[in-house]
Parts: C-alpha cells; structure tokens; sequence
C-alpha cells in the first residue's frame, strides 16, 4: 500500500508541464469533496435546528440532486462555450458560496433555495472539473482517474472528520462553512494558473463531422445506468448515514458520524488502488467487485445494526462505491462520437437521477416503514452493477 501513496504523492512536486495540470486537477478534487462533505457532516444539525422530521427533511434534500440534473444541460453548454478552465473557476466560487447561504438559511424554504443552488454549482464544477481529469488522463496515456476521485473522496474524508470534531465543540454551521469557503478560495487563487488551458478534444468536432451529436448510444446509456446505482448509493450514504447512525445504532453524538467516516475511509482507499486494480484485471471485474461490495456491505449493516458490524458495513459500502463512477466518467469522456463534456453530461444525466430519487425516497420510505427498510433498495442497486457490468465489454467489442 504504501508504494502505492508515494506513487500519488511525487505528483505534490510537479516537475513538468502535464504534472502541474495532475497536481491542480488533484487538488481542486479534494476541495469538491471537502465542500461537499462539509454540509453532509452538519446535516443532523441543520436536521435539530429547523425541527425537521425525516419526511420533511428527505423533502428538503431533494433540492440539491434537483438542482444536480437541472445543471447538466448548461454546464455541457458553458464548457463548449468556454472551456473547462474558466468553467471551473467559476463554478469553484459559486459552489463555495452557495456552501454558506446554507449556513445562513433560517427558514425550511429559504434551505430548499440555498441547496438547490449548492446542488446546480456542484454539478458545474463536477462536469467540468471531470472533463480537466480526462485531458490530463489523455495526456498521461493510462488510467488515472481514479485517482482524481480519490482526492474527492480524501477532501470528503476530511471534511467529515473535521464535521466530527467542530460540532460536539458547538461552532456553528455557518461558522464552519465560511472557513471552508475561505480556504477554497485560497486552493483555487494558487493552482488556476496550473489548470489544464485547453480541453483535449477527443469526440466529434463541428468543423470536420458535422452538428455536434447530444444523442446518447447505447453504450453511455449503460455506463449512465451503472453510473445510476452508485451515485444513488452514494446519495443515500452522504445525507442519511449519520441519520441511520443517529436513529438506530445510537452510538452518541461523539461517534454519530462514524459510519459516514468509515465509508469515506474506505472510499479513499478504494480509489487509490482502483487505477492499478483495473491495469490488472479489467474495468469489468472491477465493476462488479464494486457492485457486489455495495449489496453486501449495506445488507450487513441493516441486518446487523450493532455499531462495530454497521461500520464495517459501510466501509464496504464506500469501498465499493470508489471505483464506479470514476470509470463511467473515464469511459464515456473518452467516446470519439460526442465531445468529452457532452459525454460526460449524458452519463451524468442518467446517474444524477439516482442521486436525485434516493434521498427523498429514503426519506419517504422511513416515514412508511422505517429506516432500516427505507435504505434496503442499496443492497439491489449494487445487485444490478454486478449484472450489467459485462454487457459494457460486449457494447464495446
């Protein structure tokens, strides 16, 4: 393990050009994630202080995927228009702003307003920040993407650990948002010069094959639905883990957060190795390891819901969340019939609609039944990963 963080870590002392675009493509990656997981870790105080019910506030949620999808369209748009580079300054701005109007929202209306803007410039900065990964893969000629992901994924470990220790201290979310904010605003005004300057180009281009082409095949409509079940999973994981947690197993507020850390942790992890796991066996043995650890992780953690089972649970859940949606970006930003954002886009377009459907539907379903029940659909969308993962190798032959 530990060759494989040092292998990570040279790129911290870049020494060519193509090494400055991966240090600040893997640095802005971590400050997504750490934005995200800022509000995530604060989300059973935010819940406390504007007396929400589960139903009321898995209705909240839906603001943030809503405004996910909405995004899509435009931000394919702004980046063709553009580029990525100044797509993505802008979209870091305004996603950390939007990150404190949620800290600033007194009302459950005013908090539906601020998340779905949080929501829109996430996925801004997502679309574009994902087609920066797949240039500065292109350039490195082997599959890195992953690895991108991961710093996502370490920024949102981060984020929750430092949920977990300033909360029990009493800061307020606002507070804690605005110094995030303002560390965000400090990464970016350092690396914006080390972005990528001009997109690779790899999918069809108006001069040479015509109007560019926003119909999906049928190839990205299924990386967009295996994309779907991990990005639901991740969905049900970052809004309701801490709440399964709070609800459930009943650890105390010191250790509430614990399985969200756990699957975070194992997110990392996953991450970093998935590059190397996929160079050796395949992106679909990958795939449906990935999927087969969702469905039994989760499955162990609602039959089991004693905390040290439910943790490890969860850590399998987050490892098996790691690799899916970094190769469904990679694969469809590399398509030759679509431009990389368009690509990227239509597979978002499928996959955000897990991350828009699975929170409320949680919400809904725990006000039917329970939470346990409600979070019971996990274990069959890593079941679905596992069996559509082959037909990828057959659509791509």
């Amino acid at each position: 393990m530990r060759h494989i963080f040092a292998d990570h870590l040279q790129h911290l002392r870049p020494h060519s050009p193509k090494a400055h675009y991966r240090t600040a493509v893997n640095s802005l990656f971590g400050v997504m994630g750490l934005i995200f997981a800022t509000w995530a870790s604060r989300i059973p105080d935010i819940k406390q202080s504007l007396g929400l019910s589960d139903a009321r506030l898995g209705g909240v949620l839906f603001a943030a995927p809503l405004g996910q999808v909405l995004s899509i369209a435009f931000s394919a748009w702004l980046i063709e228009r553009c580029g990525s580079r100044k797509a993505v300054i802008l979209s870091m701005i305004l996603f950390g702003s939007s990150l404190v109007s949620l800290g600033l929202a007194p009302t459950t209306s005013l908090l539906f307003a601020a998340l779905f803007c949080f929501g829109f410039t996430d996925n801004m900065l997502n679309i574009s920040l994902n087609s920066q990964a797949v240039g500065v893969e292109t350039l490195y000629g082997r599959s890195i993407m992953a690895t991108f992901h991961g710093m996502w994924s370490l920024g949102g470990l981060a984020g929750g650990i430092l949920g977990a220790v300033l909360a029990p201290l009493g800061v307020k979310p606002l507070v804690h948002f605005c110094l995030v904010f303002a560390l965000s605003l400090a990464v970016l005004a350092g690396l914006r010069r080390w972005t990528l300057p001009r997109d690779v180009r790899l999918g069809k281009r108006a001069a040479d094959a015509g109007p560019v082409s926003y119909k999906p095949d049928l190839y990205l409509v299924l990386l967009g639905l295996i994309a779907f079940g991990s990005m639901a999973t991740e969905g049900a994981m970052y809004d309701w883990s801490s709440v399964y947690f709070a609800q459930v197993i009943r650890p105390g507020e010191e250790l509430v957060r614990l399985g969200y850390v756990a699957c975070m942790t194992a997110m990392v992890l996953g991450r970093f190795v998935a590059d190397r796991l996929v160079g050796r066996y395949g992106v679909t043995p990958v795939l449906q390891l990935s999927g087969g650890c969702i469905a039994v992780g989760m499955a162990l953690a609602l039959l089991r819901p004693r905390l040290e089972i439910a943790t490890a649970g969860l850590a399998l859940v987050g490892f098996g969340m790691a690799s899916v949606v970094p190769l469904c970006y990679s694969l469809a930003g590399k398509s030759r019939k679509v431009p990389t954002s368009v690509a990227i886009s239509l597979v978002s377009s499928l996959s955000f609609l897990g991350f828009l459907a699975c929170p409320p539907m949680v919400g809904l379903l725990s006000h039917l039944l329970d939470l346990r029940w409600a979070l019971a659909p996990i274990v069959l969308a890593g079941v679905a990963i596992v069996c559509l993962a082959p037909a990828l190798r057959r659509l791509h032959a």
